[in-house]
């Protein structure tokens, strides 16, 4: 492979900035530009230099041999100072190198998975914690990056192995049917990895939100506080407020963090019967997102929510509490009056819903996942059978087994590689 190069952290200037080095030239590239290969994995200070011997920085090296580095071959880190100007400096002297180059996006994480570093479940984990906001979508991608996931496929793989080799030892013996005891052993194993799958597999949607967030709608009529309530709920000024009926035309999303879990918060056009064309055009807007939010907090005059739009666990309150002399289940986002009972509501809601998340966090793991159940079922019912032929059940252990290695990256991955990396960003 080519031997790549990239700053690893953040552009601007900045205390230190990490530039990233990894390929086989990475011995010539220190003796080169920091006069020798420092002991391995301990931060050793040097000058840095050009092909020209003017200096460029002091910084630390660090070299990582390929057993112990990020991506499965030798790494030599430069921690340098992090402006722009030297940063700029120790790139153009590396790109003047035969036989180095740019790094592209994800590249480093490319070969740490190519060199089997890491699994496809962590690498896409390692994405999303790059990404994470909020404290539960940390700790839901460092449970994947961590290899829970490919753990679990693992032993999913043994289970199945082990239930084709029962099956095909008694090919040998096709005059005869399956012994009693190795079709009990097959199902016990096919049974055990179809319910561990199930599992994964309702989990999905939870971790799915946890890792895309979860959407709340504000709904209910004109003028009844919802935008006020949004911008109380936001610590901002992030909705017009007016004393004028239809202010709100368009859905305004807030992004915030609420008890460690990401929300969205969507203020809706006030739902009312209307003649005006943009106005009409908010409010199948605001109906539409709503209906497909995961939570809506409808705030009325009369306590009763529209019958088309409410779902079980929706909050409904009385709007304007401050008018009511703050009695019932009334909320004002003017005095702030039910707004904490309100966000420890939605929290305690939205928690309850997230409690369920497994550790299979994308739709392609789903599918994956769905696959193989699939397969395990038609082959627990030809095992079933009186009269099953071996043959055909083998081959479906094996399309379950070819599923579930797809789900770690062993098998059909290149269709789905660029665009995992693409989101990666450089140096990574």
């Amino acid at each position: 492979m080519d031997t790549i190069y990239a700053v690893s952290t953040a552009r601007g200037k900045a205390g230190v900035a990490v530039i990233r080095v990894s390929g086989p030239d990475v011995e010539h590239v220190a003796n080169a530009v920091c006069g020798g290969v420092p002991s391995p994995r301990k931060a050793t200070l040097r000058v840095l230099q050009n092909n020209e011997g003017e200096r460029l920085d002091e910084a630390l090296v660090i070299h990582f041999p390929g057993t112990a580095s990020f991506t499965g071959e030798p790494v030599i880190e430069f921690q340098v100072h992090g402006s722009v100007a030297v940063v700029s400096a120790v790139l153009d002297c590396l790109n003047r190198f035969d036989g180095l180059r740019a790094a592209e996006p994800g590249e480093f994480t490319r070969r740490a998975l190519a060199n089997e570093r890491l699994d496809l479940t962590q690498v896409e984990a390692l994405a999303d914690l790059i990404d994470s906001e909020t404290e539960s979508q940390r700790r839901q991608a460092m449970r994947v990056l961590s290899g829970d996931l490919g753990r679990k496929a693992g032993k999913w793989r043994q289970s199945l192995i082990r239930a084709t080799a029962l099956l095909e030892a008694t090919i040998d013996f096709a005059d005869e049917d399956i012994p009693e005891d190795v079709s009990a052993d097959v199902l016990a194993l096919v049974d055990q990895v179809i319910h561990d799958l199930s599992i994964q597999i309702a989990g999905v949607g939870g971790a799915e939100r946890i890792r895309d967030g979860f959407e709340v709608a504000i709904v209910g009529p004109p003028n009844i506080g919802k935008s006020t309530l949004l911008n109380v709920l936001a610590g901002r000024d992030a909705a017009i407020t007016s004393e004028h009926a239809g202010t709100t035309r368009d859905v305004i999303e807030v992004r915030m963090d609420l008890h460690g879990l990401p929300v969205t918060l969507l203020d809706t056009a006030g739902l009312r019967a209307t003649e005006d064309a943009v106005e009409s055009i908010g409010i199948s807007r605001a109906r539409d997102r709503a209906s497909a939010a995961d939570l809506r907090v409808f705030l009325t005059f009369d306590g009763v929510a529209p019958v088309d739009l409410y779902r079980d666990e929706d909050i409904i309150l009385r709007g304007k509490g401050d008018l009511l002399g703050g009695v019932g289940q009334s909320i004002s986002g003017l005095t702030g009056h039910g707004v904490d009972a309100l966000v420890q509501q939605i929290g305690a809601l939205l928690e309850n819903r997230a409690a369920g998340a497994g550790i299979a966090i994308r739709a392609r793991h789903e599918d994956a996942m769905r696959r193989g159940a699939s397969s395990l079922q038609r082959v627990r019912q030809m095992v079933s059978e009186a009269d099953p032929d071996i043959d055909l059940v083998a081959e479906e252990l094996h399309t379950a087994i070819r599923a579930l290695d797809s789900l770690v990256g062993q098998i059909d991955i290149e269709s789905v590689l660029d665009e995992i990396f693409a989101s990666f960003c450089l140096g990574k």
